[in-house]
């Protein structure tokens, strides 16, 4: 049952693959929406024999890679943040899967599309089940390649095509650091298997680099940090997420709901043994969490693609999760994860109705004065944007409210600079969620009439998936609350581990002051109440905002997206580009590579070849005169050579002959 869980999607995407011109477009909808469906029922029965039932299964299937001291294996861990997860992976892939099949009814690849959907889906719960990095890493690029084959679907988009290769690179980014920590790993501790590497990480480790003493375990936890921000859209590395726009919705609903982004959150979790070490790593991952909440947050005010609006709303929550686990909270991190992964994936699909019924028009500006013609939609819409914000007793609520006032109750600067942001992200969240709102539903329409003549409201094959994750939006947190992050609760079973003296769960509940446990509220409703007289009344307002330089300047600023892009472009991509081609390209490929490879090698010997043969006179005394040459030269060097080895490197000498003849040709 397990291994199904895994294979399912694999399976229907490998049927769709090799059939899909038979099966046609209705049947591989249905093949692949019935393998994930299943998958989701078994991943339910799994979570109530592991989690409920404390009763965790580890699966290993067939070696993999053996040499030395190196033994990596086929091996599935199932346990708490296992199940969790491939609840959330398979129940959200599966409701994507069924809205797809009516959001993508009219395109003649469709069977494509669902191939690589279910292709999405089978890596990601490959990577939360491997029990060794080795099986994480190779799930982890799944994942990338899955996403750049969904953003870049409709291949004959520039813009998708940018998009896709972004990402991927972007992500190869986040790799660099990964990757070097996988090997880290290895070195330090000579196996890639968790189970291992967590029971030996309290263990002091040290190297010695330029003469100073390091944290080996803290160089290792920065490395897997880079590799978490390149994949969850962290600060410095989130510029791929809202360009991921460019692929068809269900896809930006599986990426920034359930799959890709909830990566890199997974490996911390996962990883937390490593990072309750070094204190430095937890205040490094705190500080890169606020700092993207915040940033993203203040970049969504002011877009219009509606969205990219949302896709900044993921970045600021995953920011949430990020610093949650900074302060050492795994079990609130993935619960918030949890909690976002229902309310994101109803506001992306919701916005996809919309979409979908104004002829694939995704500028607000465009929109307005559509809430009597989508009511259904505004409802679910209304109601995802509410769980964003923390809304009372919504799901989104008891998460959110948490992560914050242990931020409080950490007292410490990396907390307090979490609290402050954290709380200042809540008004901006709340103002670009109502902003979108107003902006699409409510204000005087400012579509095209034959658009407002021919939308209308969800199928109801896309209609039911709303209604699930409505369901979820509302009653998913205040179930799970007490299971997952109640004091004394044995849910996770000290899967991710938290040391002693950074338990603060039961302090944040007690001992935060009322004040601080009001802030999120008090800021939600001041963020509405700014949307709605900035959007809906303060005509005045909008003109003399418009009008100002300032405000032109700081409009362009938010939303140029704080210039990310153009910075990245003009300081670090152009310089690597022309490095890559003055000195990769030109020094070394075609330089040094050139000479010492097939071209100099070959022409050396070209050349000596055609000297030596004007040796060959047919005279015999022509040639016992060279023999006698050459032994005379022989006797010499050998009886020289210990006084003249020293001073007489063999390699350079035979670059400067190759380079000496290749640049003698070159001249000719």
């Amino acid at each position: 049952m397990y291994l199904l869980i895994v294979f399912l999607p694999l399976l229907g995407s490998s049927l769709v693959a090799g059939f899909g011109r038979f099966l046609g477009s209705e049947g591989t909808a249905i093949m692949t929406t019935t393998c994930v469906s299943f998958s989701s029922i078994l991943s339910l029965i799994a979570f109530y024999e592991v989690a409920l039932g404390a009763s965790a299964c580890y699966l290993r299937i067939a070696p993999w890679i053996s040499s030395e001291m190196f033994d990596a294996s086929w091996g599935f861990l199932f346990d708490s943040p296992t199940v969790v997860m491939l609840i959330v992976v398979t129940s959200i892939s599966s409701l994507v899967h069924l809205y797809s099949i009516s959001y993508m009814s009219e395109d003649p690849h469709s069977p494509r599309f669902m191939c690589y959907l279910s292709i999405l889906t089978f890596f990601m719960p490959l990577l939360v089940t491997g029990d060794n990095s080795l099986q994480l890493f190779l799930g982890w690029e799944g994942v990338g390649l899955a996403s750049y084959l969904l953003i870049h679907f409709w291949v004959t988009r520039l813009q998708a095509d940018k998009a896709a290769i972004k990402a991927m690179l972007v992500n190869r980014v986040g790799d660099f650091g990964l990757a070097p920590g996988i090997s880290g790993r290895f070195t330090l501790f000579q196996t890639v298997d968790f189970s291992t590497i967590f029971a030996r990480a309290s263990a002091p480790n040290s190297c010695i680099y330029c003469n100073m003493r390091l944290n080996a375990i803290t160089i290792l936890c920065i490395l897997l940090l880079l590799g978490a921000v390149g994949k969850s859209a962290q600060i410095g590395l989130h510029t791929w997420s809202p360009d991921a726009m460019e692929g068809p919705t269900p896809v930006s609903a599986s990426i920034h709901a359930a799959t890709m982004v909830t990566a890199g959150v997974f490996l911390i979790a996962r990883c937390s043994p490593l990072f309750e070490s070094p204190p430095t790593a937890l205040i490094v991952i705190t500080s890169a969490g606020a700092t993207t909440s915040f940033l993203a947050a203040t970049t969504g005010i002011l877009q219009n693609d509606l969205k990219r609006v949302i896709a900044y709303s993921t970045c600021s929550q995953l920011g949430y999760m990020i610093f949650a686990c900074g302060i050492s909270n795994y079990s609130v991190s993935v619960f918030h994860l949890i909690n976002h992964a229902f309310f994101k994936a109803l506001l992306f699909l919701s916005a996809g109705s919309v979409i979908h019924a104004m002829s694939d028009e995704q500028d607000m500006r465009k929109m307005g004065g559509l809430a009597s013609s989508f009511p259904f939609t505004y409802a679910m819409m209304l109601l995802g944007s509410l769980s964003l914000i923390g809304f009372p007793f919504l799901t989104g609520f008891y998460s959110k409210d948490v992560i914050l006032e242990l931020a409080y109750t950490k007292y410490t600067i990396s907390g307090t600079f979490a609290l402050w942001l954290g709380s200042v992200s809540v008004l901006f969240t709340s103002y670009y969620s109502f902003r979108s709102l107003f902006i699409t539903f409510l204000v005087p329409t400012n579509s095209f009439g034959r658009d407002i003549l021919r939308c209308h409201d969800a199928p109801l094959p896309m209609a039911i998936p709303l209604i699930l994750l409505a369901l979820g939006s509302l009653f998913v947190g205040y179930l799970a609350k007490d299971m997952m992050i109640g004091l004394g609760t044995n849910f996770w079973a000290n899967s991710p581990l938290v040391l002693p003296k950074n338990e603060i769960l039961a302090e944040s509940e007690f001992a935060a002051p009322t004040l601080t446990k009001l802030i999120p509220i008090l800021f939600s409703t001041s963020g509405a109440y700014v949307a709605y007289n900035v959007n809906l009344v303060a005509d005045q307002f909008q003109r003399a905002f418009q009008t100002s330089t300032f405000c032109n300047r700081l409009y362009s600023f938010f939303n140029k997206r704080w210039f990310f892009d153009q910075v990245l472009n003009d300081l670090i991509v152009r310089s690597l580009l022309r490095f890559g081609y003055e000195v990769s390209f030109e020094a070394l490929d075609k330089g040094a590579i050139e000479i010492l490879g097939p071209s100099g090698i070959s022409y050396t010997f070209r050349r000596l070849a055609e000297r030596i043969s004007k040796l060959q006179s047919g005279f015999v005394s022509h040639y016992a005169f060279a023999m006698l040459i050459g032994s005379t030269l022989f006797v010499t060097f050998s009886r020289l050579w210990d006084s003249i080895s020293s001073w007489v490197d063999n390699r350079s000498s035979f670059i400067l002959i190759v380079s000496s003849l290749y640049k003698n040709n070159c001249e000719l």
